[in-house]
């Protein structure tokens, strides 16, 4: 190799090393469902889900005392490893969040999320828990564990696009949420002033009114609590009625915003929907001017 092929490979090395990706940015890759570009989910982060799903069944069965008595070292053991796993995965995710141009550089940022502060609480509140293994901390332990589920969603394009669409009819959601609360209210006023003096107990303040009133609106009618007198009687079949539609505006607006987010996101990545592509006429066939239209071109022409 001559001197002037030396110079060139050691100038070359820098830039070769300059563009070879870090540690943090490949760990990112594959931590990162934003930043990941295969097909689904990386092994990495399917393994993150595995141990989030395992972490939940070990917290519902420890709420078990037949499957828990007995195998308290057990379940103590595997709760330890588990949870050092997902903090050690969440201090990844931390440490990485910095490629991701869409936290600005900034880990604080990332760390603000509501899935991040989830994880965060449930790790505080279950080392807090050895300070009180009985009582209310060890059963919101319980709890935020189970609330892990909701981890798994950062993974998934179905929750990002349910996201998208309920931010995008916000105003129309926080219509049928403030039309909601009237109703709730009203019928909760009316209860009171019909059967207030019936039924001290039940209707005797529109506080306690308000739960009857959320049984009937919702349409569930739980049937421990209900108007015996006439008026009341009418009153609460018109809440019933009237919880009915109720009901049906918020979910019909979901049903549509989710409808829209999805379609706008085939869209963006080149789907096209078969249903939406018009269908062309048949070409016509051209008619051959000396045919005859009842005996066809062979009797067209005389002999």
């Amino acid at each position: 190799m001559s001197a002037g092929d030396r110079k060139r490979g050691a100038a070359d090395r820098p830039a070769a090393s300059a563009a070879a990706p870090t540690l943090r940015a490949r760990l990112a890759h594959h931590l990162d469902p934003r930043l990941w570009d295969g097909p689904g989910l990386s092994g990495l982060n399917m393994a993150v889900v595995g141990l989030i799903l395992l972490s939940i069944l070990v917290a519902v069965l420890g709420t078990e005392p037949a499957v828990y008595d007995g195998h308290e070292t057990a379940f103590l053991v595997v709760e330890i490893s588990l949870t050092s796993l997902l903090v050690l995965e969440y201090s990844a995710r931390v440490w990485c969040s910095v490629e991701n141009p869409i936290w600005g550089g900034s880990r604080l940022r990332f760390m603000m999320t509501p899935v991040a502060l989830l994880d965060l609480a449930t790790v505080v509140v279950i080392l807090a828990t050895a300070f009180d293994s009985e009582g209310f901390l060890m059963r919101l332990a319980m709890l935020l564990r189970v609330l892990r589920l909701a981890r798994v969603g950062r993974f998934s394009l179905a929750f990002d696009t349910l996201v998208e669409a309920v931010s995008r009819r916000s105003m129309e959601l926080g219509l049928s949420v403030g039309v909601s609360a009237g109703l709730l209210l009203l019928s909760s006023a009316a209860m009171y002033l019909v059967e207030a003096e019936t039924q001290p107990e039940a209707f005797g303040s529109i506080p306690r009114a308000m739960w009857w009133s959320v049984a009937t609106l919702t349409t569930v009618g739980y049937g421990d609590v209900y108007p015996v007198t006439v008026a009341g009687r009418l009153f609460a079949a018109l809440t019933a009625v009237t919880g009915i539609g109720l009901i049906a505006m918020p979910t019909g607006i979901l049903a549509s915003a989710f409808s829209d987010a999805f379609q706008a996101r085939r869209e963006a990545a080149g789907v096209v929907d078969p249903a939406a592509i018009p269908n062309e006429p048949a070409a016509e066939t051209p008619v051959d001017q000396g045919a005859d239209p009842a005996t066809g071109p062979d009797r067209a022409t005389g002999p």
